[in-house]
């Protein structure tokens, strides 16, 4: 088994897809346990029991349809009209728009090529220095993943509900636990971004009410949306998967033949864009939760334990150890990768130390939205040295300030449970 497990990785170092390295390992696991390796197809199928599945490519397609409209500008300017007379203002406009923006994207490089473009030019405008400008944009790029109606949390839901060890860890539980976190982490760099910038002041010398309702009309049919859908889901009106639906219709309706920003003709492209990320993430939801079924069948997740346990003698010193890793983990995969490959084999580990799987989930989230910024591979900092045509070390050097802040906030987050569990009790 060693030598398989070898060859799998060596595979997937050599550029195997994910999901054939997975499907291989599931069914070599299933063939060794005397269990016919069609089985696959039946945990694949298992899939289409899920009706909060269906959330997935709703949120996606209607993120993507908002990226390819004027939407990100008009937000960019309603808080500018809010918040750019606070010297530094601009700064906390630009983390608050990306996170909007990534909650409901669900992916962190269409937030800075989309947003990069209006945002960048603005901050340099405004006297912003260009270190801080490229810091900014690449480390908010990552930061709504906590935040509702973010895709990283429902399929963490998916992945939980699966592993039969959290089935009481419901979408919308995720989606409140989120708040709180993701709120400490804006403000804490928001608070440190509006300290290093005290001295600067954008072109809004005062609060203008006649620029707030210019910017009030303009974003007047997008506002509702986020209220349509949080109110729904947490009052009851709405399941998950309806308030995707609901907000993908209302997307196209805004877009398409209110405001008219998107053709009728793109549509098919928007979708086919955003299609390809749902597909990939689902087939390797797929074939991991044949992975998980046989590697429960097998007892890994309960040797695991039990190694951790021989090895890590409290609560505290594993959390440690879960950060240490999940850091390194989220610099080297991708979130969705991580969340199907190590979420089913950490979850029991973490309840038999007591951990809630809502805090866990969480912890787990909050260190991927870090990885992305974490050298030397983190995936923002080579989508923001491509998009704004600047050395991946620049990067490295722009975004250390931010990252130490993230951490901080991670550790807040782990040793303070209630910051995750809170909302939900």
């Amino acid at each position: 088994m060693i030598i398989v497990g070898t060859l799998l990785v060596l595979m997937a170092l050599l550029g195997a897809p994910l999901f054939a390295v997975i499907a291989a390992g599931a069914m070599i696991s299933f063939h060794l346990a005397g269990i016919d390796p069609s089985v696959l197809a039946i945990e694949v199928f298992r899939l289409a029991e899920m009706p909060v599945l269906l959330a997935i490519p709703l949120f996606t397609f209607a993120g993507y349809l908002v990226s390819e409209s004027g939407a990100p500008g008009r937000l960019v300017r309603l808080t500018s009209a809010l918040l750019g007379w606070i010297p530094g203002g601009l700064a906390v406009i630009s983390l608050g728009a990306c996170a909007f923006f990534t909650a409901f994207t669900g992916a962190s490089g269409v937030t800075i090529i989309a947003l990069g473009a209006v945002l960048y030019p603005a901050l340099s405008e405004a006297g912003y220095s260009e270190k801080f400008n490229l810091g900014l944009i690449t480390t908010s790029g990552s930061l709504g993943l906590l935040f509702a109606p973010s895709l990283p949390l429902i399929l963490y839901g998916i992945v939980a509900q699966q592993s039969g060890t959290a089935e009481n860890v419901t979408i919308d539980m995720l989606f409140k636990a989120g708040i709180l976190p993701g709120l400490l982490m804006l403000a804490l760099l928001s608070g440190w971004s509006l300290w290093v910038n005290r001295h600067i002041r954008t072109s809004f010398k005062a609060f203008s009410w006649q620029k707030t309702r210019a910017a009030l009309r303009e974003t007047a049919w997008e506002l509702p949306l986020p209220f349509v859908v949080l109110g729904g889901i947490y009052s009851g009106y709405f399941a998950v998967s309806e308030a995707a639906a609901v907000t993908a219709l209302y997307v196209i309706a805004v877009e398409v033949l209110i405001l008219r920003e998107v053709r009728l003709r793109q549509l098919s492209e928007i979708m086919h864009k955003s299609m390809l990320l749902v597909g990939g993430i689902l087939i390797i939801l797929g074939v991991s939760m044949a992975s998980t079924t046989a590697m429960i069948d097998d007892g890994v997740p309960m040797r695991l334990f039990e190694f951790v346990r021989s090895h890590v003698d409290n609560r505290l010193t594993f959390l440690l150890l879960l950060n240490c890793f999940l850091l390194a983990l989220g610099a080297m995969l991708d979130i969705f990768s991580a969340l199907v490959l190590v979420v089913p084999l950490i979850l029991p580990v973490a309840a038999g130390y007591g951990i809630h799987p809502a805090h866990l989930g969480i912890i787990f989230l909050a260190n991927m939205q870090i990885g992305y910024i974490t050298p030397p591979i983190g995936m923002n900092l080579f989508i923001a040295s491509y998009r704004f045509e600047k050395p991946v070390l620049t990067l490295y050097r722009a975004t250390l300030p931010f990252f130490f802040i993230l951490l901080l906030s991670v550790v807040l987050i782990t040793y303070m449970p209630d910051l995750s569990l809170w909302l939900i009790r």
